[in-house]
């Protein structure tokens, strides 16, 4: 699983805000992210495996 980081991961963007990931700025503070699945074709084929629900 990813860890949040102080630093967000420069040339990605996140607008995903309920992510725990998330920061303002539209910014990615995970440490890593993944991306599936591999035979993906177009956009909507595709999930971020990175996303953790923001903790209420």
């Amino acid at each position: 699983m990813a860890k949040r980081i102080s630093e967000p991961i420069s040339r990605v963007k996140c607008v995903v805000d309920s992510c725990e990931y998330w920061a303002s700025g539209n910014h990615c503070m995970a440490d890593a992210i993944e991306v599936i699945p591999p035979a993906a074709s177009n956009t909507q084929d595709t999930d971020c495996q990175t996303f953790k629900p923001k903790a209420q």
